[in-house]
């Protein structure tokens, strides 16, 4: 909205939420004072997004309306900026952000330092399910047990970011493309499986300082299901002082 005019209280005047929302000024003394009982989907919509509301938020005013608030369709590609500047600042721990649906769209220094610069991979090639189930991920070496747990972990992701976002094409694409290309993701999706990641050890090999056994830490961002994946080293460790050596 146009700056300037003084204001005795912060936030948007009645009339200009009015604009944004693209209802009347009249609707909006009516929702206020509780004579208007009824507001449309379409409204509460307006109004969410007008006064930029959190998913929380959100679904508050559709429930104090009697509604239910339908996801948005979207996979949520902006990473909030909080998260960015905490992953920006762990400069001993390698770290990469993806969306709900498994693609890398944020990393900091350590991680390019790890697995390489990821600045050059588009599409497909972006997203860690697709590098999982397809051609696999070269650095990391998986026992049986562990690459079991985590197949299982990324397809639950995707069952459950399939659910909240039914509309997003990318994603639709990206399930049928594993459907199509990996028999062990099919069989995973067949069976319904539902579970989560775990606190887990994955034996990385880098080119420079041989093999490092990292713990993997999966951090959830509920706004938007962003996933925070970190890599460390146990104080002390020779895997502890490879690492150090990488992040130089």
């Amino acid at each position: 909205m146009p700056a300037g005019g003084n204001r005795r209280a912060v936030g948007l005047r009645r009339q200009e939420l009015a604009v944004l929302a693209e209802v009347s000024v009249d609707y909006l003394d009516r929702l206020e004072q509780g004579r208007a009982t009824n507001p449309s989907s379409a409204v509460l919509e307006a109004l969410a997004v007008a006064l930029r509301l959190s998913d929380a938020e959100r679904e508050h005013l559709f429930r104090a309306a009697g509604l239910t608030a339908h996801r948005p369709g979207m996979v949520p590609r902006t990473v909030p900026p909080g998260v960015l500047r905490m992953v920006d600042r762990w400069t001993d721990t390698p770290a990469g952000v993806f969306t709900a649906s498994w693609t890398l769209t944020h990393w900091n220094a350590g991680w390019t330092a790890l697995f390489g610069d990821p600045s050059g991979l588009t599409g497909l090639a972006a997203n860690l399910a697709w590098a999982q189930f397809t051609t696999g991920l070269p650095p990391i070496v998986f026992e049986p047990a562990e690459r079991d747990r985590f197949e299982a972990a990324l397809s639950s992701d995707l069952r459950v970011a399939a659910a909240r976002y039914p509309t997003d094409p990318s994603l639709a694409a990206l399930v049928a493309g594993l459907l199509e290309h990996s028999s062990r993701f099919a069989d995973l999706w067949a069976a319904g499986t539902v579970t989560e990641h775990t606190a887990d050890t994955k034996l990385v090999r880098h080119p420079e300082v041989g093999e490092l056994r990292l713990d993997c830490d999966v951090l959830s961002v509920p706004a938007g299901g962003f996933h925070v994946v970190a890599y460390s080293a146990t104080p002390g460790t020779r895997d502890a002082e490879r690492l150090a050596a990488v992040l130089r």
